[in-house]
């Protein structure tokens, strides 16, 4: 995949597209979803001192989500059932992203 693929119009096809259109999933779920993001894309964006627009689909790897996960456990002080919901997002974009002709996104699923 090309290291200029920018994550905002894959995550807002999710968000708009998947989430609410193609599942049709509850509301507490979908803003579970869109809260996800919020707290993710900007601990990626500290971590690699990049603006949040600017962020790539390559920046989404399984280590920034381990870091994110163990932050969301340690620092926020979630629960391991909040820790696995947004594990359980994070993994739903990672299937939606791309395109046949690209290179899947650094797969999440191993983690635990």
């Amino acid at each position: 995949m090309p290291e200029h693929v920018i994550l905002g119009p894959w995550l807002r096809r999710f968000l708009c597209e998947y989430v609410v259109t193609e599942r049709n999933l509850a509301r507490n779920t979908r803003k579970s979803y869109r809260d996800t993001f919020s707290l993710l894309l900007p601990f990626i964006s500290r971590k690699l001192r990049k603006p949040v627009d600017r962020l790539a689909v390559r920046d989404l790897t399984s280590r920034h989500v381990l870091h994110f996960l163990t932050h969301l456990e340690e620092d926020r002080g979630c629960s391991a059932r909040t820790r696995n919901q947004r594990l359980a997002a994070i993994r739903a974009l990672s299937c939606r992203v791309g395109t046949p002709d690209m290179a899947p996104v650094e797969s999440v699923f191993h983690i635990r």
